[in-house]
């Protein structure tokens, strides 16, 4: 009688994924993990070996925002803890990656075993799921749970412990495989279709109302419901506004979208939404961004409507004087057939944001003649201007940072206005978490090999996470990075002067770091900038390399409007 072919636990734990359809794994290779990665070798999936943990968590989730597929980071139990940023900002974008532990072994577990932390219990408040596989017969099954939770209702990442003894035994390769479901491939995600009446009610209330406004947010984004969003804010003639922090949803040729629904990032948003007697969120939480649905953001007059497609996100949404259960795609359908426009009310928002464009493009030209004719390094907003004026259409733009990620948020909606059309953007989401830039330009360069990605980083937000630059060079995946160099931590420098009695910073200074020169050492490309007639060249010639390049410009330190908002707010609320 012929053996029963086995397989180490590692190699279920591959094929499992191999059989959800994951194409992509991040890691630090370690000891712990090598009969996982030996498994994904057998199955032929792709894996990207990464200089840190935490950079192979940002590359999961980046490569998750922009396919919106699971992803997977594997890491042993010490590289856990490094990945647990990562995982902070996968959950404040609600990102599904699968981090999964490579963890100390079961048997002698609570005695002290080598490398043995509670990594579930760590991961717990920053996972939908979070368990540790106690039996190899069920690691498909584990797989299969943490799948669905990473993916229905309101998505985000989730976390699998696989002991060190488990990954290395041996099993049946049909281990577990007896019980349903017996087809574990991906399946059509559940979606919920809104109760005809509630519906009606929110379709009447739309209909009644003579200002309304549309806020899109990430449940259209995980829905894939954008082209939708599109549809009925440009049918309706509803101006529509995106949350902050998160992934452009509608393109710029699309009539109805306005920008962020962010009073300091774009000021047209304040009274759009301040005079708009209906408020439509569709996807969206009712978080600190949109000050928990009260005013002054959204008045008390203003009715509040919250449309998601899980009960999990309208637990975030108990201020919404309504709240619909729905899939958000099938609500915009239904939304796009109400007959009414409001053809004058998104015309007044045009025009609002055509004002705020010329008022923004005149302020930059006087401050950049200034800048020239005293010799001053350039402000941080015209370079982001410049970054994207000298991109093509359908390139990728990155950027990360404090004062520099809100610049280029300005500047997207100035050069959206003028006629740029990106593909795509990223940069950090909800925790503003520093370091995420290069990894997601690496995910955006991965997915979109025929495109320029550029990323825009401050110099702090490169040295917290720039280490993860090796990986583009050892994977051959080019991408410019523009650094934003103004010689320290802008961002909380200019809420120092602000807050301190002396109007002085206090240790957020940088030296002065040749990061051309860095990348130049690593083969690829570098260049210096220090005046901004020399950007536009250096900036082709970065592109043109075909390198991993680096255009290094040293800009001066303006305080971004809300930075400065901020740094008012926190001084007025404390207690004295």
């Amino acid at each position: 009688m012929n053996a029963v072919a086995k397989i180490r636990g590692g190699a279920l734990l591959a094929r499992a994924f191999k059989e959800k359809g994951v194409d992509h794994v991040f890691t630090l290779a370690g000891g712990f993990c090598n009969p996982a990665l030996e498994g994904f070798m057998e199955c032929q999936m792709p894996v990207i070996n990464c200089p840190h943990e935490q950079v192979s968590g940002h590359l999961a989730d980046g490569h998750a925002r922009i396919t919106r597929k699971p992803a997977v980071c594997l890491v042993g139990p010490e590289g856990f803890a490094n990945a647990v940023p990562a995982m902070l900002e996968a959950w404040g974008e609600r990102s599904p990656v699968i981090f999964v532990t490579g963890s100390s072994t079961l048997k002698r577990q609570g005695a002290g075993g080598f490398k043995e932390i509670d990594d579930v219990a760590i991961a717990a408040p920053l996972c939908k799921y979070s368990a540790q596989i106690v039996d190899g017969t069920r690691i498909s099954e584990f797989v299969d749970r943490a799948w669905t939770a990473a993916t229905t209702g309101y998505p985000g990442p989730v976390h699998l412990a696989l002991p060190v003894d488990i990954m290395f035994s041996s099993f049946e390769e049909d281990a577990g495989r007896a019980e349903r479901p017996f087809d574990r491939s991906d399946r059509p995600l559940p979606r919920a279709w809104p109760d005809p009446s509630r519906l009606a009610e929110v379709l009447d209330l739309v209909k009644a109302s003579e200002r309304p406004v549309m806020i899109g947010g990430h449940g259209v984004w995980w829905s894939g419901s954008e082209a939708k969003l599109g549809v009925a804010g440009t049918r309706l003639k509803m101006p529509v506004f995106n949350v902050p922090y998160h992934t452009k949803m509608l393109g710029e040729d699309c009539d109805a979208y306005m920008g962020l629904a962010d009073f300091h990032q774009y000021h047209p948003s304040r009274p759009a939404i301040h005079e708009a007697d209906l408020v439509l969120m569709v996807g969206c939480r009712l978080d600190n961004q949109m000050n928990f649905g009260n005013p002054p953001f959204i008045p008390p007059e203003t009715k509040l409507i919250c449309v998601n497609g899980s009960h999990e996100e309208l637990e975030y949404n108990i201020g919404a004087d309504i709240q619909l259960l729905s899939d958000p795609g099938a609500f915009l359908e239904a939304l796009a057939g109400v007959s009414e426009t409001w053809t004058d009310w998104l015309e007044l928002q045009r025009r609002r944001r055509s004002d705020w464009v010329s008022e923004w493009s005149d302020h930059i030209a006087a401050e950049t003649a200034e800048d020239t004719a005293q010799g001053r390094q350039m402000h941080p907003l015209q370079l982001a201007l410049d970054v994207q004026a000298g991109m093509t259409d359908g390139d990728w733009l990155v950027f990360d940072g404090g004062n520099t990620h809100f610049w280029n948020e300005i500047a997207t909606n100035i050069a959206a206005a003028r006629g740029r059309t990106l593909g795509g953007i990223l940069h950090p989401g909800n925790y503003s978490l520093l370091g995420v830039g290069v990894s997601f330009a690496l995910a955006a360069k991965n997915t979109h090999p025929d495109k320029t990605v550029v990323l825009v980083t401050g110099d702090g937000a490169f040295l917290s996470g720039g280490l993860s630059i090796e990986t583009c060079f050892q994977e051959n995946i080019p991408i410019v990075v523009v650094v934003d160099n103004n010689g320290g931590l802008d961002c909380i420098s200019q809420q120092q002067e602000r807050l301190f009695k002396n109007q002085q910073h206090f240790a957020t200074d940088f030296r002065d770091i040749p990061f051309h020169s860095m990348f130049e050492g690593l083969g690829g490309y570098g260049e210096l900038v220090e005046r901004r007639e020399q950007f536009g060249p250096a900036l082709q010639r970065a592109i043109a390399s075909g390198k991993t390049a680096c255009v290094n410009v040293k800009c001066r330190g303006v305080i971004s409007p809300i930075v400065a908002a901020t740094s008012d707010k926190r001084d007025k609320a404390s207690i004295e």
